[in-house]
């Protein structure tokens, strides 16, 4: 039998994921972190991208966060997201046509040009589109 976590993926909406896992990928500030069980405790911010779980068992299921916090904890490690979905939920023309609308306004500068918001909306429509990539690749193993 594997060694556990048990991992919780909660965002502002609610609880999306609860459940024991063998590994947690993220995509944190400074890279790609693992977290398995035994882990030293840790707190670091997330950004926009996908959270990969390892099953119990070796199933995989990968989640998309727009940004957060992971906790790990001795016997629990929390995704605090800002919001959180089932990479299989997200409409990948919906993340296309927002990066594309993103690119644009990032190159089309007006005068009531909010270059943040713009960055933010391209960062977040581009880590949607990875969640997604990931989820195909996952597939197809």
């Amino acid at each position: 039998m594997a060694k556990t976590v048990q991992c919780d993926i909660v965002s502002a909406e609610g609880e999306i994921f609860s459940g024991a896992v063998e590994m947690i990928i993220a995509h944190g500030h400074l890279g790609d972190l693992g977290i398995a069980p035994g882990h030293a405790p840790l707190l670091t911010d997330l950004k926009p991208g996908p959270i990969r779980l390892v099953k119990a068992g070796g199933a995989e299921e990968v989640f998309y966060i727009s940004g957060g916090f992971l906790e790990v904890q001795p016997n629990v490690v929390e995704v605090l997201a800002d919001t959180a979905s089932r990479a299989g939920d997200i409409d990948e023309a919906a993340a296309l046509e927002a990066k594309q609308r993103a690119e644009a306004a990032l190159s089309d500068k007006g005068t009531e040009f909010d270059y943040t918001a713009a960055a933010t909306q391209l960062a977040e429509a581009a880590a949607q589109l990875r969640t997604i990539q990931q989820l195909k690749r996952q597939a197809k193993r």
